[in-house]
């Protein structure tokens, strides 16, 4: 009790003076539970709270409760009523009719009744404990954390953040790190969950955006804007893919990852004990995207099989086709991932067996249409063409330059004198025509390989049947016109029988 009459904090046990002072739990909050706790001792004792009333003073760090009562000349409910005598106690001036406020102490409540009040402060104050750990670290979900070592249990490693105990989980953590007890630990604040024992912070090593974090950290572009990260996929521990992105054509994204003298990388590297990194240059146009995810692998040719459902095959030089697979298929894993399409890898010598081909022609079918040979082939025009840009294009349509006929045995420097057009422009897109169209001479077709009419098909040369005149071939046995069986000689079998002649004269 203090001079002023009421209830102090301090008159509940030392754990709520615990939680004010350790836990940042406000004492307005602490005295607005007791207050609860107090009307519940009340209606404890009297059986209502209808007629109670309480009186928080901040200043004071006090709280009293009151009893109104009616001043009566025969009190039949004492809970409600107080005679004329008892009221002129607490006030000289009162009058039957009057209400009065009397106040109640905490000895009138009774131990039993007091102990109800205890027990809901404590267990209000652990609930609002629990909430207070809640809130403050679920709107940090997402961020870097930083505790340390507590011990371990069933392989979860459990985390000292101060105010509240983190998990680090098996499945979050890298198989390159081991703790010991104290050891500093960063982390990534992945979810915060509600739980009857208290909230469950689950933390970890092992997310993506932890490895964004720390390049978050390390490149002041990446924090700024300046350059973007498009896509991280990692296999913790072994090697993680990040590919990143300048909308500004004067910045190196890649470089400026890496830092002058590889300085930005190594602290990365550091921060994953080891973990290897590979930074990749992202780009709008898939093949080249994919052929930068694979760098260094020399890559022949990129086939898109299916670009509805983004399945493509990398056909790479046979010495490169470990490197480009990499361990357990880790490397064309990642790539996979990184890119977001399935992946294939295969040599050129792969690529001619049957299940290929047939990958190959329905790239040509996806690309240009069915081809029918029964009808006339469709003339595939330069809109036709991934990476020709729209500006170069409306240049060559003005000129009357619509399809690729038109402009394939063209030389740059014809393509320079078209309006518009310089020779920068014009061996660009002679480059780009070159990485998808190709003149072959094999009857197989493709992607990025298409066959004239002229050069696809096979050459046939006619003669006239000795007896009718009808156009004949060479692997005709009888004449189609007149039915007379057929025999062709070699001009070396006729040579050589002419020789054999010479020589028996």
């Amino acid at each position: 009790m203090d001079n002023h009459g009421g209830i102090k904090v301090s008159d509940f046990s030392e754990a709520v003076k615990e939680l004010v002072a350790d836990k940042g739990i406000s004492e307005e909050l602490v005295l607005k539970t007791i207050e609860m706790a107090l009307l519940a001792a009340y209606k404890k004792k009297f059986g209502t709270t209808s007629n109670a009333e309480t009186v928080i003073d901040t200043d004071n760090h006090t709280i009293r409760i009151y009893s109104r009562k009616t001043i009566v000349d025969n009190v039949k409910d004492p809970t409600f009523e107080i005679s004329l005598e008892e009221a002129k106690k607490y006030h000289k001036d009162a009058e039957i009719g009057d209400e009065l406020l009397i106040e109640v102490k905490p000895e009138d409540f009774g131990r039993i009744a007091a102990q109800t009040a205890k027990q809901v402060v404590r267990q209000r104050l652990k609930e609002i404990e629990k909430d207070v750990v809640y809130n403050e670290y679920k709107q940090r979900e997402g961020e870097m954390i930083v505790g340390y070592y507590q011990r371990e249990r069933g392989g979860n490693i459990y985390v000292n953040l101060g105010k509240a105990e983190g998990i680090l989980s098996k499945s979050q953590q890298s198989p390159r790190e081991h703790y010991k007890l104290g050891d500093r630990i960063k982390a990534l604040l992945l979810e915060v969950r509600k739980d009857p024992k208290g909230p469950q912070i689950i933390l970890s090593r092992s997310h993506p955006e932890f490895v964004k974090k720390i390049f978050e950290l390390e490149v002041p572009e990446i924090a700024d804007g300046t350059i973007v990260i498009k896509n991280i996929v990692r296999d913790p521990g072994y090697r993680t893919k990040v590919a990143v992105y300048s909308p500004r054509d004067e910045v190196d994204p890649v470089g400026a990852c890496v830092g002058l003298k590889g300085i930005r990388i190594q602290a990365i590297v550091s921060e994953l004990e080891g973990e290897k990194i590979d930074i990749v240059r992202w780009d709008p146009d898939i093949r080249k995207y994919i052929a930068n995810a694979m760098n260094p692998v020399k890559i022949q040719r990129i086939i898109i099989t299916d670009e509805d459902k983004k399945e493509a095959i990398i056909v790479v030089p046979e010495t490169q086709l470990s490197i480009a697979i990499g361990r357990q298929g880790q490397n064309i894993r990642l790539v996979s991932k990184l890119v977001g399409w399935k992946l294939d890898v295969i040599t050129e010598k792969e690529l001619g067996k049957s299940e290929y081909a047939e990958y190959a022609r329905k790239a040509i079918n996806q690309l240009f249409g069915e081809v029918n040979e029964e009808e006339e082939e469709e003339v595939v025009t330069l809109r036709d063409i991934p990476g020709i840009d729209e500006k170069t294009l409306k240049l060559l349509e003005k000129a009357n330059l619509i399809n690729i006929g038109d402009i394939i045995d063209k030389t740059v420097d014809e393509l320079a004198l078209i309006e518009g057009m310089d020779k920068e422009k014009a061996k660009n897109l002679i480059k780009v025509i070159s990485e998808n169209v190709e003149v072959v001479e094999e009857e197989e077709v493709v992607e990025g390989e298409i066959a004239t009419n002229d050069e696809a098909e096979e050459e046939v040369e006619y003669y006239q049947c000795p007896n009718c005149g009808a156009k004949i071939t060479e692997d005709m046995e009888n004449c189609p016109s007149c039915g007379v069986e057929l025999e062709f000689k070699d001009d070396s079998e006729e040579n050589d029988n002419e020789n054999d002649s010479e020589e028996s004269e």
